[in-house]
């Protein structure tokens, strides 16, 4: 069974895992920098709230809905 997704369906599933790869990608170099510098790694939590107060200020294009 195939999702018949229309165009601006398409271009918002783009968006939504671009955000989500960027996401990724901040944590696993934020555990990756904290592990080479001995600390402890930090929580899903504690990088959710880094993610929210860090990121997502500096990257309006998190919160596009277009």
């Amino acid at each position: 069974m195939a999702i018949d997704l229309n165009n601006r369906q398409r271009t918002l599933l783009a968006k939504h895992a671009g955000v989500a790869r960027h996401a990724w990608n901040w944590g696993l170099a934020t555990c990756k920098e904290t592990y080479l510098a001995g600390g402890k790694l930090p929580s899903a939590i504690d990088l959710h709230k880094r993610l929210v107060a860090e990121v997502k200020s500096q990257n309006p294009w998190y919160y596009s809905r277009s």
